[in-house]
């Protein structure tokens, strides 16, 4: 028989052995190793080229302010801290460092400590029978029959009490890299947490920008309906002194009724888009109803109108201004690492194990070193035969990654088209609003002729009529040709990644 100390040595040179193996294989990695993609634009894509901001070479997280509107700053200040979506996608940040952790201790041994008393009976007509332990004839004088290396009860000794005291500790080694794609893949899915919720902030401020000048823009047009009436209903009371001094016929005051009830049935319809753009912030910003009103109704209600167009961005910027392709990538880089991990599923395992630890039948005796036991080795698990998980694993591993290739692609195609689309409309827009400008300034000297020469009985008042009409339709169309080019401004930022701090070099797993 060999001494005591031998047999725990042997065990760990092996051990050992098997551990240097390990060593000399975790350098390789199974699977395909991640390079990002580059987001080339189309071979005709649009390079914004308006006009820069003073001092800058990309828009500011708060391009807002350009507006000059401190309603507008305080709304977006606020929604960004009392979104709900916003929040929600926050948790699911925080679920991905979870899983992040989680998958951190893939390939790490693992260790454990534990305790236990147990009464038990050993059956003499179970195992023992083989041994010829059951059998009063082996029993000692002590009323003990000896099994193995163990001193158990003999048969005339139903029960017994077990102590066991211990630590165990396991360790798969990552000889294929399964637990370092792991790794990888979790940390790029935090990465995607992290810049959909960024995406979603860039979304959210030019949402609520884009609701706040909507709201501006139907108050201006409140305000021109009202200025309108207030003139119509000046011109029904001329009328009706005039038919009083018979220098005129009904007709004239009848006109003008009819112009204020026209006028009269387009504020209602005014008032509650108002009213729902109002809710629509409150909703954004993560409140009840009616909530911002006292806040949306203390300045003077004029439409704002940014102060530069946003700075030019070359399209070799364009995947880091970004979020939601920074977003896509790394989803394709988590997918990528997906396909390691699968294939390295294929591959033997190797897993070290071992414990150590104390039994006795009393508790006095367990802490002798007499008592004490272990268990000491290496594991070695070859898959054969898996019914065709593995291969369908990796199958599904590879579609995924293939969808996650095409998701960064469309990604990459919507973003050009929407700053194209955005640049069109910045400059159409333009356009239509200097010749609406043009057209609200002759309607003017138009109305105040026709209502002057009305005055003095050269004309009848349908010739005010048509002409206040015009010069209702021209501001319309100005402040609706205002509220476009707003509009186009604020796709364009939005376009171009402004709303969120690029990071210079993202970790954003950790």
């Amino acid at each position: 028989m060999l001494p005591d100390d031998i047999a725990p040595r042997s065990a760990l040179t092996a051990s050992l052995c098997a551990l240097g193996i390990a060593a000399a294989l975790s350098g390789c990695t199974a699977g395909p190793d991640f390079k990002a993609p580059t987001a080339l634009p189309p071979p005709r894509a649009t390079v914004v080229a308006a006009s820069a901001l003073p001092g800058q070479a990309a828009p500011t997280p708060a391009w807002w302010q350009g507006f000059g509107d401190g309603t507008l700053d305080a709304l977006e200040k606020q929604v960004l801290s009392g979104n709900l979506d916003l929040a929600e996608a926050g948790t699911r940040i925080g679920r991905a460092r979870a899983a992040l952790r989680i998958a951190g201790a893939a390939g790490l041994p693992q260790a454990g400590a534990g305790a236990s008393y147990q009464r038990e009976r050993a059956s003499p007509k179970g195992i023992l029978s083989l041994t010829g332990s059951g059998s009063p004839a082996n029993e000692d004088a002590g009323g003990t029959a000896a099994f193995g290396s163990t001193t158990l009860p003999a048969s005339n000794s139903s029960e017994y009490d077990l102590f066991q005291a211990g630590v165990d500790a396991s360790w798969e080694l990552d000889l294929w890299g399964k637990a370092r794609r792991l790794r990888e893949g979790s940390r790029a899915l935090a990465q995607a947490a992290w810049f959909d919720r960024e995406a979603l902030q860039v979304s959210l401020s030019a949402e609520v920008a884009r609701t706040y000048l909507h709201l501006r823009a139907t108050e201006a047009q409140l305000a021109i309906l009202r200025d309108n009436r207030a003139a119509v209903e000046q011109g029904q009371r001329i009328a009706e002194k005039r038919l009083d001094r018979g220098a005129t016929t009904r007709f004239d005051a009848a006109t003008a009724g009819t112009q204020l009830a026209a006028i009269d049935a387009q504020l209602p319809a005014l008032e509650r888009a108002a009213a729902q753009a109002r809710n629509a912030l409150a909703l954004l910003a993560g409140l009840e109803p009616h909530a911002l009103d006292s806040m949306l109704a203390s300045p003077a209600r004029t439409l704002p109108e940014i102060a530069a167009a946003p700075p030019p961005i070359l399209p070799s910027d364009l995947a880091r201004r970004r979020p939601d392709i920074l977003a896509a990538e790394a989803s394709l880089h988590a997918a990528t690492a997906d396909i390691g991990s699968a294939k390295a599923d294929f591959y033997p395992s190797v897993s070290l194990g071992g414990s150590l630890g104390f039994q006795a039948l009393n508790l006095s005796n367990l802490p002798l070193w007499d008592a004490r036991q272990f268990v000491l080795g290496p594991i070695l698990r070859l898959p054969i035969f898996q019914g065709g998980r593995l291969a369908g694993q990796l199958d599904l591993a590879k579609a995924n990654q293939q969808a996650a290739a095409i998701h960064y692609r469309a990604t990459v195609l919507r973003a050009w088209h929407e700053i194209d689309d955005a640049i069109e409309e910045v400059r159409t827009s333009e356009a239509q609003m200097a010749a609406a400008k043009t057209g609200v300034d002759q309607s003017r000297v138009a109305a105040h002729v026709a209502q002057r020469r009305y005055q003095a009985g050269a004309t009848g008042y349908l010739a005010v009529l048509i002409a206040q009409r015009a010069r209702l339709d021209r501001e319309a169309d100005y402040v609706a040709s205002r509220q476009a080019h707003n509009d186009a401004l604020v796709a364009l930022y939005k376009a171009i990644g402004g709303g969120w701090t690029p990071p210079a070099a993202p970790e954003h797993g950790a």
